[in-house]
C-alpha cells in the first residue's frame, strides 16, 4: 500500500514540497482507514458519548467513566477505564501472535490513562467450525490470548465466540480491557507543555510490525498468511508485565504529564498524536531510540510496531527518576526528544527526515463519501424439521454449545476480584475501592446483523444490557468495535451504516453512552466480506458483588419475561440459530416496546430476595436457555401450549429473561405495563428437563444436555 495520488497532492500542497520517504510513509499509515477512520468517522457522530458519569470520552487511548458515588468518607470518586480494539488481519496471518499482541495493545491503552488493568473480555469470530482452517485459527487465537493474558496477570472474565461461514477468509479478534484509576491518578494522551521531555520506555525497537496500520486497511489477499507475516507484531508478555508495574510506579509518583501507547504506526503515530491533540509539536532524535536490531533506518525506527513500549511526556526535573524506575523493572529507557510549540520534527543522525504540522498529520486526512445500498429484507422460508431433532441440533451447535474449552484456558481469577466468572450471562468483578460490583458483557451476533444490520445491532445492544441486568446491575457505559468489509462496496457500506445507526439508537434509548471504540474495515478476502459485526462491550454497576445464579435451584417457579410467541401469530425466526442450522430464512423479530424500563425492572427483580435464578434468552432461543439452567441437582418441568412449538422454542427476540422465583405475583407486579410475564413451570430435584407442548414432549436430562453442549471440547481434545 502506498500514499494515494490524491492524498500525495494534498500533502505536497500543504508542505509546498515533495514529502520525504519517511514523511510519505507516516502519512500513508496515519491517513489509512485503520488510523484516520476515513470511511467511518462521518457516521460516528450518531453515538451519544456524553453523560454525567463520563470523564473522558472518545478520542483518547481509552475512555474514563466515574462509578456511582457511594458516600465514602474521603469523597474520592473511583474511575474505570474502558477500551476495545481489533487485531483481525494479524490474527489471520499469525493467529497466536496476532491475538496475543491484540491483548497487549489494549492493556497498554489502559496504562496510558494512569489506570491498572483489572479485566479483559474477548469476542472472537471464525468460519464454520467444521472447517479445518477455522479450527486452526480458533485454537491459535485462544492460545495467544490465554498465554498473554495469563502471563501479565489480567483475568479474562467475559466474551463470546461465534462461527459463521462468512468469516472463513477473515476472522475477527476483538479484545476489551477495563482498568481502575481515580481523579488524582488520571493521565491523558494530550501533551501538556513545550519543553517537557519525550521518554520512550519498554522493549527495544525492532523491525516487526512494519506497516501494520496500512496492512489493516486493505482486503486480505489470498497469500496473506505468507506475504504479510512481517506486518504482524511479536509480543513479549513478561516485558508487558514489567511495563504494567513500572507504569503504576510512575503514576504513583506523579511523574507522567501525558502518555501514549505505541500501537498503530509505532513511535511516529504515538508521538505525533500526543502533540497534535494539544496543537503542539515535537523535536525527536530517532537515533536515540533504543534498538534491538542493527542498521535500522529512520523510517523503520519511526514506524515499527514493536510491542511493549510507551511514550511518556515528562518534566525535565523528573527524567532521571523515570529512568531509575525503568531500570528497576529492567526496561529500556530513552530520552528521544521534547515537546515544542512548532512543527513535528524528526531527525536521524543530524538529518531532518520529518518536518510537518502535527495537527495536519493527525487530522488532515480527507473523509470518504461513499455510496450505500440498503440490504434486501429476507424472504420467509421455514424448514419442516422434527422438533426433537431440531432441539438436539440447536443445543449442540458450536455457536450455542458450551465455551468451557475456551475460558478454562484463561486465568479468570487472578487479581482476586472475579465474583462471577465466564460462562454466565455477564461477569462481575469486585471494585472494593467503591464497594461495588462491575458487571461486564461483551459480544455481537453475526446471524442477527447478517439478516438485518440495523435491527440486529439494536438487538445486540439490548442483549448485552439484558446480560448485565440479569446479574442485578444497571448499565453504565459501553465501547464498541465496529467491524465491516470493504466499504467501497455499496452493499457492504450500507450494512455497516446500519449497524452504526442501530447500535447508537438502542444505546441512547438505554441511556448508556458509547464512550469509545474502534473501527475495523476491509475485513474482506477472496471468500467475500464478513457480516457487519458490531461488538459491544458494556459495563454495569451494582451495590455489592453477589448476583443470582444462572442455574435453577431444586424448588421454585419459572417464568418468562417477554414474548413467548403467543401474540400476533407466529414469531419471526430471522437470525436464529435454528434457521442457520437448517438453511431457512425469515424476517428479524420485533424488539420490546419499552427496552429501558425492561432493563431497569429486570435489574431490580434480579436483586430481589425472592429471586432464585435469572438467565437471559437470546442465542438459540428458549431451547438453549432452558437447557443451560438445568443441573444434575435441579431440573425443570415446563409447559408451552402453543400451535407453533418450533417458533416458541427457537425464536431469538432479545430483551427476554427466564426468572426462577419464590413469588410469581411479585414478578408480575414488577413488570406490569413493562413486559408480559408467562408462567412456564416449576423446578424439580431430579436434573430432568421436560418441555410439554400439549401433543408432544421433549424430555432429556442434565447429563445428556452436557454431552450435547460439549461439541467444541469433544472436537478439539
Amino acid at each position: 500500500m502506498s500514499l494515494a495520488d490524491s492524498d500525495r497532492e494534498l500533502v505536497v500542497s500543504e508542505l509546498d514540497r515533495e514529502p520525504t520517504r519517511a514523511e510519505a510513509a507516516l502519512f500513508e499509515n496515519l491517513w489509512s482507514e485503520h488510523c484516520a477512520y476515513r470511511s467511518s468517522r462521518p457516521l460516528l457522530s450518531a453515538f451519544d458519548s456524553e453523560g454525567e458519569q463520563v470523564v473522558v470520552g472518545p478520542g483518547d487511548d481509552a475512555a474514563v467513566v466515574a462509578l456511582p458515588e457511594t458516600g465514602g468518607e474521603d469523597g474520592e470518586r473511583t474511575y474505570i477505564t474502558m477500551g476495545i480494539e481489533s487485531h483481525n488481519h494479524p490474527s489471520y496471518v499469525d493467529p497466536f501472535d496476532g491475538a496475543a499482541t491484540g491483548v497487549g495493545g489494549i492493556v497498554r491503552d489502559t496504562l496510558s490513562m494512569g489506570a491498572y488493568p483489572i479485566a479483559l473480555a474477548d469476542s472472537l469470530y471464525f468460519g464454520e467450525f467444521d472447517r479445518e482452517h477455522s479450527k486452526y485459527l480458533f485454537e491459535g487465537v485462544v492460545e495467544g490470548i490465554s498465554h498473554y493474558g495469563n502471563c501479565i496477570g489480567v483475568p479474562t472474565v467475559a466474551g463470546s465466540v461465534d462461527f459463521h461461514p462468512d468469516y472463513e477468509g477473515n476472522p475477527l479478534v476483538n479484545v476489551a480491557c477495563v482498568g481502575l484509576t481515580n481523579e488524582d491518578r488520571l493521565v491523558t494522551a494530550e501533551a501538556q507543555e513545550p519543553g517537557n521531555k519525550l521518554v520512550l520506555v519498554g522493549n527495544a525497537t525492532g523491525r516487526d510490525g512494519l506497516g501494520g496500520a496500512s496492512f489493516a486497511s486493505e482486503d486480505l489477499a489470498e497469500d496473506a498468511e505468507t506475504e504479510d507475516r512481517p506486518a504482524v507484531q511479536v509480543g513479549d508478555p513478561y516485558a508487558e508485565k514489567l511495563l504494567i508495574e513500572a507504569n503504576e510506579a510512575l503514576v504513583d509518583e506523579n511523574l507522567i504529564e501525558s502518555a501514549r501507547d505505541l500501537g498503530a504506526a509505532g513511535l511516529g503515530g504515538a508521538s505525533s498524536e500526543m502533540v497534535a491533540k494539544a496543537n503542539l509539536g515535537a523535536e525527536i532524535e530517532l537515533e536515540r531510540v533504543h534498538q534491538r536490531e542493527p542498521n535500522m533506518n529512520a523510517m523503520e525506527i519511526l514506524l515499527a510496531e514493536s510491542q511493549e513500549r510507551m511514550c511518556y511526556e515528562v518534566e525535565p526535573d523528573n527524567v532521571e527518576r523515570v529512568r531509575e524506575i525503568a531500570e528497576r523493572f529492567d526496561l529500556g529507557c530513552s530520552v528521544i526528544g521534547e515537546v515544542t510549540d512548532g512543527n513535528y520534527v524528526c531527525t536521524f543522525d543530524g538529518e531532518t527526515v520529518v518536518d510537518v504540522d502535527a495537527y495536519f498529520l493527525g487530522e488532515g486526512a480527507p473523509m470518504n463519501d461513499l455510496e450505500t445500498e440498503d440490504p434486501e429484507p429476507p424472504a420467509t422460508d421455514l424448514p419442516e424439521i422434527d422438533l426433537e431433532g431440531a432441539f438436539d441440533a440447536v443445543v449442540s451447535s458450536p455457536n450455542t454449545a458450551s465455551k468451557r474449552w475456551v475460558y478454562r484456558q484463561y486465568d479468570h481469577e487472578v487479581g482476586v476480584r472475579t465474583s462471577v466468572g465466564p460462562g454466565d450471562d455477564a461477569a462481575i468483578v469486585a471494585v472494593r475501592e467503591a464497594e461495588q460490583g462491575l458487571a461486564i458483557s461483551s459480544g455481537a451476533a453475526p446471524n442477527w446483523t447478517d439478516v438485518a444490520p440495523r435491527e440486529g445491532a439494536r438487538a445486540i445492544a439490548l442483549e448485552n444490557a439484558t446480560n448485565i441486568a440479569a446479574k442485578g446491575a444497571t448499565p453504565l457505559a459501553a465501547v464498541d468495535c465496529l467491524n465491516g468489509g470493504n466499504p467501497e462496496k455499496p452493499d457492504v457500506y450500507g450494512g455497516f451504516t446500519g449497524i452504526v445507526d442501530g447500535l447508537a439508537e438502542m444505546c441512547e434509548t438505554l441511556s448508556t453512552p458509547v464512550v469509545g471504540g474502534n473501527v475495523s474495515l476491509y475485513n474482506d478476502s477472496v471468500a467475500g466480506p464478513i457480516p457487519p459485526t458490531p461488538t459491544l462491550a458494556m459495563v454495569g454497576s451494582k451495590a455489592g458483588y453477589d448476583a443470582p445464579p444462572l442455574a435453577v435451584a431444586p424448588e421454585g417457579d419459572l417464568v418468562l419475561v417477554g414474548d413467548l410467541g403467543l401474540e400476533g401469530g407466529e414469531p419471526s425466526l430471522g437470525g436464529s440459530e435454528y434457521l442457520a442450522r437448517f438453511d431457512g430464512s425469515d424476517g428479524f423479530p420485533d424488539l420490546p416496546d419499552e427496552p429501558a424500563a425492561l432493563i431497569e425492572t429486570l435489574a431490580a427483580v434480579a436483586d430481589d430476595d425472592a429471586t432464585l435464578a435469572v438467565h437471559d434468552v437470546s442465542h438459540g432461543g428458549l431451547a438453549v436457555s432452558l437447557a443451560e439452567m438445568v443441573t444434575d441437582d435441579a431440573g425443570l418441568e415446563v409447559s408451552i401450549p402453543v400451535e407453533d412449538p418450533a417458533g416458541a422454542l427457537f425464536h431469538e427476540q432479545p430483551g427476554r429473561a427466564l426468572i426462577q422465583t419464590e413469588s410469581v405475583e411479585a414478578v408480575r407486579e414488577a413488570f406490569d405495563g413493562v413486559a408480559p410475564v408467562v408462567e412456564l413451570g416449576t423446578a424439580t430435584d431430579d436434573g430432568q428437563l421436560a418441555i410439554d407442548f400439549g401433543d408432544r414432549t421433549i424430555e432429556t436430562d442434565a447429563a445428556a444436555i452436557r454431552e450435547r453442549r460439549a461439541t467444541i471440547e469433544r472436537e478439539l481434545e
